[in-house]
Formats: structure tokens, C-alpha cells, sequence
């Protein structure tokens, strides 16, 4: 998902159309709501990251409205086009391949661009693979972290892994199917044997859940020919750690000697603690 901080480019305001963001089908098209088959029907311009994709969806309703592309390799100029024709009173429906669009897929830009420009945005919820894997994981749902995908690098990988340790949250992330054993191996050495839940094909004919550990998991799709399909990965909470009673100048030098920056040392040590910044930063100089 974009986050250019690249200033809106002025436009000329008409009468002003509106942007709708649609979400679709993340596998069996009957989970589209009557609302979104409305608002694409009525829709003068339908946005996709894939025309050829989102042409399945709309034959399938016989929905015959012009499409044109918005994806990552053509947001920003096509952001730009898109507003404008809003301003002149066009009605765009943005749609991504599957779910909700600006959610890992495009569509943020184009977003950020509206609102600015005065455009009306409205969300039309429906599918959406975090929270369909979420409720069948069998993982606690009163809190939970969603960090996209994970890096593709090994090491970013394991930093990124090894950064949300402590969450108190389910962690949800998406896994393309050629890196999921790289990924479970980097969960199972950076975080133990947590419950984790992989959550394949979701909503299609093959859909399935494997849970267990990492490297339980690991070994189950090891042993397979491939691992196929669209992948959601889920992990187990943190369980709360035990009472750290180290001075906190002790603690805050300790992270500090393994390369921590001295303001990055603090916030971890407050977090670790229940504490604000400024209160261990306070506490720091007192006890000097």
C-alpha cells in the first residue's frame, strides 16, 4: 500500500462526483453484498488493480459498466486523472482484486487525493481475509495486529518478527505460498512454539486451516509436493512476561551496549513496563 507524502497536484473544481471503495469477493463471488453490486451498477467508472480479474466478478453479475486500471505501477499519474474527472462530477468505484482495496492493495493515493481535493469517499465494507481467517483461527480476537506482508528478506524478515514479540495481540500477516516455510521457520526462531494458524484458500474449494506450531506447520507443508493458493498467517499473543525488577538506568544501558539508540532504549523499556516515555525519562534524570 502507498504512503507517498508527495504533495496533491491542483486541480479545478466543477461539480464533484464521488469515490467509492469496493470491496469484493476474496474467493467465492457469492460473498459480495447487495450494496456493492448496486454501487458498481450505478457506478460511471469502475477502477481495478486488474481489469481482467475484476471483468470475472462483474459478468458474473452482468454488471456492463467501463473499467480502467489503478494498480501500484500507474497510481500516481492515474491518481491524478481520476480526481479530476471526480471533480467534473464522474462516480468512481475503486475495486482490488479481492477484499478492500487500500488494505496491501492500491488505492491509498487515491484516497489522500480526494479528501484533499474535497471529493466524498465512502467505504462499502465486505470481505475482508484478516478478519475471515481471524474469527475461524481460534486465536483470541479481542486484540489484534495486522502488519501486511512480511519482508521479503531474511533478515528484515526476522527483524520485523522479532519486533512485535512482546505484542499482547494476535499478529496477522499475508504470506505468499513460496515463502510461507521461510516465514514459519523465522516465526519458530524468533518467537518459539507459539500457536500459529495458516489460513490457505479462504472462502474457495480448497480452503483450509492448519494449526498448530511453527514448526509443526512447517514440517506438514514441507512434506507436500507445493503449497499453492493465497495465504493468511496468524500468531498467537505473547503471554505476559515476568516481572522485570532491573534498574531501569540498567535496563535502558543494557539495550543500549547491543546497539538500541539511547531514545529507542527508553520507549522499549517503557513499553516493556506499562510506563510512558517521559515517565522513565523522568525517572532516568532523578535517579542521576
Amino acid at each position: 500500500m502507498s504512503r507517498d507524502n508527495s504533495p496533491v497536484p491542483p486541480y479545478t473544481q466543477t461539480m464533484s462526483g464521488q469515490l467509492y471503495l469496493v470491496a469484493t469477493p476474496i474467493g467465492n463471488l457469492e460473498d459480495i453484498t447487495y450494496r456493492a453490486v448496486r454501487i458498481l451498477r450505478e457506478a460511471d467508472l469502475i477502477a481495478c488493480e486488474d481489469t481482467r480479474q475484476t471483468r470475472k466478478l462483474l459478468d458474473h453479475y452482468d454488471i456492463r459498466k467501463p473499467t480502467i486500471s489503478y494498480h501500484e505501477h500507474n497510481e500516481m499519474e492515474r491518481t491524478e486523472e481520476l480526481v479530476s474527472r471526480m471533480l467534473a462530477g464522474t462516480t468512481i468505484a475503486l475495486v482490488s482484486d479481492a477484499g478492500m482495496p487500500t488494505v496491501s492493495d492500491p488505492g491509498y493515493r487515491l484516497v489522500r487525493a480526494s479528501v484533499e481535493c474535497g471529493v466524498p469517499v465512502q467505504s462499502v465494507p465486505g470481505p475482508s481475509a484478516v478478519l475471515t481467517a481471524l474469527a475461524a483461527s481460534g486465536l483470541p480476537t479481542d486484540s489484534f495486529h495486522f502488519g501486511g506482508f512480511l519482508p521479503i528478506k531474511p533478515g528484515q524478515r526476522a527483524k520485523a518478527i522479532e519486533a512485535l514479540a512482546g505484542e499482547q495481540s494476535t499478529l496477522i500477516f499475508y504470506e505468499a505460498p513460496h515463502r510461507i516455510l521461510e516465514a514459519l521457520e523465522a516465526i519458530e526462531a524468533a518467537l518459539g512454539p507459539r500457536p500459529v494458524v495458516v489460513a490457505r484458500e479462504l472462502t474457495k474449494i480448497h480452503e483450509e486451516y492448519l494449526r498448530g506450531t511453527a514448526a509443526e506447520i512447517r514440517a506438514t507443508l514441507a512434506a507436500r509436493d507445493s503449497v499453492k493458493g493465497e495465504i493468511t498467517l496468524l500468531i498467537g499473543k505473547a503471554t505476559e512476561p515476568p516481572p522485570d525488577d532491573t534498574p531501569l538506568e540498567e535496563a535502558v544501558q543494557t539495550l543500549i551496549q547491543g546497539g538500541v539508540a539511547r531514545m529507542d532504549a527508553i520507549k522499549q523499556v517503557a513499553r516493556r513496563r506499562g510506563l510512558s516515555k517521559r515517565e522513565v525519562y523522568d525517572q532516568l534524570l532523578h535517579d542521576r
